[in-house]
């Protein structure tokens, strides 16, 4: 829950950064000076950009939780039982070991969406945050293919 307080006061922050960009570019635009007009147009741009790639990391975040929440109700979400340094991070050699578990799940049952998100987890656990995003995004997709068995539509 302390997550989603935390997105939730930075993406407040974040509009209300990009209202003002917005205001300020609104402003920039009725000079008439084209210069000023360009940089007005940047700065219309860039809040819109920022405004989709909050909307899409807030759409992968609810789609990795989704996925989470299923495999715990199935009992399949793997136990955080990996040893840990005084810092609190993972020992990287038992995060290898569990990776090299779940790589070999993952190439056992390639269409398997809870073993590439049992895979996404063994990557963040061993620091491999990109490929650990790759994973998960692998999950998301073969688990919206195989749709809602309940209504038949994707999710």
């Amino acid at each position: 829950m302390k997550v989603k307080a935390t997105v939730a006061v930075l993406v407040a922050v974040l509009v209300v950064y990009l209202a003002l960009a917005l205001n300020r570019a609104v402003i920039l635009l009725r000079t008439g000076d084209p210069v000023l007009i360009a940089l007005g147009v940047g700065m219309v741009l860039l809040p819109v950009l920022g405004g989709w790639l909050i909307w899409l990391e807030i759409k992968f975040g609810r789609a990795t939780e989704r996925l989470a929440d299923e495999l715990a109700a199935e009992g399949g979400l793997p136990v955080d039982d990996l040893p840990r340094r005084p810092s609190g991070r993972v020992v990287r050699e038992a995060a290898d070991e569990r990776f090299r578990e779940r790589q070999a799940e993952v190439e056992a049952a390639p269409e398997d969406w809870r073993r590439w998100f049992r895979l996404s987890l063994a990557y963040d656990d061993a620091g491999d945050r990109r490929r650990a995003r790759q994973a998960a995004r692998k999950a998301i997709a073969l688990r919206n293919d195989l749709g809602d068995a309940r209504t038949g539509h994707n999710q």
